[in-house]
């Protein structure tokens, strides 16, 4: 039984252009001990099917299914205890951070939610916690506007650990640290991935952070996935021409392919196109990509894609 299992998810807002179709259809499965990427660019709706996942945000259709039980419709009572096992890290550190209060308080926070333990027992576990990420042990009694972004996520790294979490979405956790500061937090992510038994779903809008780091790549364009496979295959046998033409972004001199790198402007999800989703910024498309939708289909044992020239050689 996979840790995770989304079937046909859907999150739609209404908003003044219509409806915006932020998440349009997604299945995704998420085996435990496993990290699953899921790539895309910015306001191609990584980032809702992540909230969704854990219910901050409440789907519009669809099923999410967490450790063999449906959560889809689960009121925030019983919510309560499932977020026990699903935690997430944020984009921004900071933001996520009340810099009114000492870290310590911040990180002892969910476990006075939770009432685990002792108020002796929730300190113990904060200062193991905060000792495990790398942070001094002074930590707890310092401000967020004392630390660095880095040291900032290892805080909020800290804080999805205290709960004794399964699954941990990762929401861009590297995105706005600098690039030595990027290694040194997916080192610790592996780390404590090991230790705790962790699975994660980690969002990125950029290939070359989760190329050493996942175990599964899911490309999402539109609100729909294009492309799924392993990581190696993903990255030696890419099928989706917006799969291609991400991957000529990342500087790679091994590269066999080379792609023309990707022109034009994401759709907006209020007025998504039709047939295939990709076709306005497409080299490929042709009037069938324009007028039908190509179906999710698998081109190899692991390996799908919604494409309808996914059989074609692409050298």
């Amino acid at each position: 039984m996979p840790l995770l299992s989304v079937s046909d998810l859907k999150t739609h807002y209404k908003s003044r252009d219509g409806l915006l179709r932020a998440v349009d259809g997604v299945d995704l499965v998420v085996e435990r001990g496993e990290t699953v990427a899921l790539v895309g660019e910015s306001g191609c709706g990584k980032s809702t099917l992540g909230k969704t996942v854990l219910r901050l945000v409440d789907p519009t259709d669809g099923r999410i299914v967490f450790k063999g039980e449906d959560i889809t419709m689960l009121d925030q009572r019983r919510l309560r205890t499932v977020r026990k096992s699903v935690q997430m890290i944020f984009q921004d550190p900071f933001a996520s951070l009340n810099p009114r209060h000492a870290i310590g308080e911040i990180l002892e926070a969910p476990l006075v939610v939770h009432k685990a333990g002792d108020r002796a027992e929730r300190r113990r576990r904060v200062a193991d916690i905060v000792a495990k990420v790398g942070l001094p042990a002074d930590s707890v009694s310092r401000y967020p506007h004392e630390f660095s972004g880095g040291q900032r996520q290892r805080i909020g790294i800290a804080r999805a650990l205290l709960l004794n979490p399964e699954l941990i979405v990762c929401d861009e956790p590297v995105s706005a640290l600098d690039l030595s500061i990027q290694a040194q937090i997916l080192n610790l992510l592996v780390a404590m991935k090991k230790e705790f038994g962790l699975s994660y779903l980690f969002i990125s809008h950029d290939l070359s952070v989760v190329r050493y780091f996942a175990d599964r790549v899911m490309v999402m364009y539109l609100g729909r996935i294009v492309e799924s496979a392993d990581n190696a295959t993903l990255w030696s046998d890419p099928r989706h021409p917006y799969t291609r033409a991400m991957m000529a972004a990342v500087p790679d001199p091994s590269r066999r392919r080379h792609a023309a790198p990707l022109g034009g402007d994401l759709p907006s999800p209020s007025h998504i196109p039709p047939g295939c989703r990709f076709h306005t910024r497409c080299p490929l498309a042709t009037n069938l990509c324009r007028t039908q939708e190509p179906e999710f289909r698998p081109v190899a044992p692991g390996h799908h894609v919604a494409c309808h020239f996914a059989d074609e050689p692409t050298e």
